[in-house]
């Protein structure tokens, strides 16, 4: 016993020579990370407002691109429309998700468009103030006005005047649950959170927290504020939102798509690099599709080959591009399906075929939306993050005459939401 006694010691002694033997007599600091972007945002209000009004009818475009064909396979579309390069009118059934009315004009937006409006009137209510609480309550409430309107004395001799006053309340009832158990307390939350469109990792904070994009002054503020909302996602699908957020706010400083979409590796203020085992899942996810559309471009096919003949591919009809063209995008569809999820709104689909049309579509707007629009799958939702984004860099002034004001005028005549007023008073009440 003596003896090991003695040997500890001697061990102990040792061990406390060579820590002191081994402090560092040179210092190499650690490094420092710079901010990503600009710290401010060096826009005029004019210039401001531009970008604003893209934002929001870029995301209109997409959204009313994609409606028509929403959560179909890519070889539907083809069938019944070829290739989709414009608006196709709204010819679809009435749903809380969808379109309040049955079949409308062309240029007509969903629910992810209504949440740019519910946001805007967010924004302007609580300029300085907002946090999860807030929005919390302002959500609660918007329910809780929709939902009275259906005691209105009117409807008990219309019953087909319900459906109106129904619409509404399905819609954001699902959101409300969450919202008003938030209020609660932590138990309630929770199991609000874990059911809300029964457990799935839903997109649901990427429709609307692009929006949060647009009234930040740098990506990274961007990315918290809205990772401070993201109250109804889970796991990484928070990560992916406040990402979305993130990207168009640098849309709003540069307009190269290199700067843009490396804001996805460059933007970890919960340093989700760092989880164990795992990393972080965005970036994996982000880098395989922008991997998929690398490898497409090393593809190339003469003019004059029968692709039908020679590959099995046909070109859709409408089609304009070169034979290269269409079997690279072809590629990458393929790609895109190999890890498409049983549920096409899943927070990491929608976010692998965002970079996959942002690096394939390479800044141009209609490209890029095309691209997602005949992909198929939720593709409305991803077009509205996307137009958002390329509506941002490209500002109002930017996108495509055509297009944009024929969304304009379908979704003020049709739909009750006037975007040029949206923006104006969006901009009037939070341009410092």
């Amino acid at each position: 016993m003596k003896n090991w006694t003695i040997a500890i010691g001697l061990l102990l002694t040792v061990i406390s020579f060579s820590c002191k033997e081994q402090v560092a007599e040179v210092y190499i600091p650690e490094p420092i990370k710079l901010s990503y972007g600009q710290d401010t945002l060096q826009l005029s209000k004019e210039e401001y407002h531009d970008k604003v009004l893209g934002a929001l009818v870029g995301s209109a475009i997409g959204d009313a691109m994609g409606a028509s064909t929403e959560m179909w396979h890519r070889t539907d579309i083809q069938r019944q429309y070829g290739y989709i390069s414009g608006l196709t009118p709204a010819t679809r059934v009435q749903s809380p998700e969808g379109t309040w009315e049955n079949n409308l004009n062309a240029g007509a937006t969903t629910d992810d468009t209504r949440w740019k409006l519910l946001m805007a009137k967010y924004f302007i209510r609580h300029k300085t103030a907002r946090n999860a609480t807030v929005f919390a309550e302002f959500i609660s409430s918007y329910y809780q006005s929709v939902a009275a309107q259906l005691g209105n004395k009117d409807i008990l001799n219309q019953p087909d005047a319900l459906d109106a006053k129904l619409e509404p309340v399905d819609w954001i009832k699902e959101w409300a649950r969450v919202a008003i158990a938030y209020q609660k307390g932590t138990e309630e939350y929770l199991n609000a959170q874990h059911r809300f469109y029964g457990g799935e990792m839903s997109c649901a904070g990427m429709l609307y927290t692009p929006m949060i994009g647009l009234v930040n002054p740098n990506p990274e503020a961007a990315y918290t504020d809205a990772y401070n909302h993201t109250i109804f996602d889970l796991g990484y699908a928070r990560d992916i939102s406040a990402l979305v957020s993130g990207l168009t706010n640098m849309a709003l400083q540069t307009s190269d798509m290199d700067s843009i979409i490396n804001t996805a590796i460059f933007i970890d203020p919960l340093r989700y690099q760092d989880s164990r085992l795992v990393g972080r899942i965005s970036a994996d996810i982000a880098l395989a599709a922008r991997k998929s559309v690398w490898l497409s471009r090393e593809i190339e096919v003469a003019d004059t080959v029968d692709l039908k003949a020679a590959m099995g591919i046909i070109k859709p009809k409408g089609y304009n591009g070169s034979n290269t063209e269409w079997i690279q995008q072809d590629f990458v569809y393929n790609q895109l399906e190999k890890d498409k999820k049983a549920i096409a709104f899943h927070s990491g689909e929608i976010w692998q075929i965002l970079i996959a049309s942002l690096e394939f579509g390479e800044g141009d707007f209609e490209k890029t939306i095309q691209f997602i629009v005949n992909y198929g799958r939720d593709n409305d939702t991803v077009a509205a993050v996307a137009g958002m984004i390329l509506g941002a860099k490209d500002g109002f002034s930017g996108l495509p005459k055509n297009l944009s004001e024929e969304i304009l005028r379908v979704n003020k005549e049709q739909l009750g939401i006037d975007l040029e007023t949206l923006a104006s008073s969006m901009v009037d009440e939070l341009y410092k």
